[in-house]
């Protein structure tokens, strides 16, 4: 039997991590405005963004629901494919290991990293 403890450790650790990604999240979008729009807007959605996949991996270490945890990685999934697509849009190079976003007529493989 688990001791009330035990049983809350996981419980903590979520909670710990959810408001770590929060935290980072609400700072992160505290941009001083540039003047340049479409900038701003993805200097503010970028910690936003982050903060859903933060969010969602939080759910699949801790969580136990199975269509939870899908939707958490299809949220990560999601979430890091519209981070690529608003850096290129304002011309930021992307990190070597991430695979740029394709269209839906791309047929070029994900596996070229």
């Amino acid at each position: 039997m688990l001791t009330g403890a035990v049983a809350a450790a996981p419980a903590n650790g979520y909670a710990s991590m959810v408001s770590a990604a929060m935290d980072r999240m609400m700072a992160g979008m505290m941009v001083k405005p540039s003047g340049d729009v479409d900038r701003d807007f993805v200097a503010m959605m970028l910690p936003h963004h982050q903060g859903a996949i933060d969010m969602a991996v939080a759910e699949l270490r801790y969580g136990h629901n199975e269509q939870l945890k899908r939707i958490a990685q299809e949220i990560i999934i999601d979430q890091q494919q519209e981070i690529a697509a608003m850096k290129l849009a304002i011309g930021q190079p992307l990190p070597p290991s991430t695979p740029a976003p394709t269209q839906g007529g791309d047929h070029h493989s994900h596996m070229e990293h």
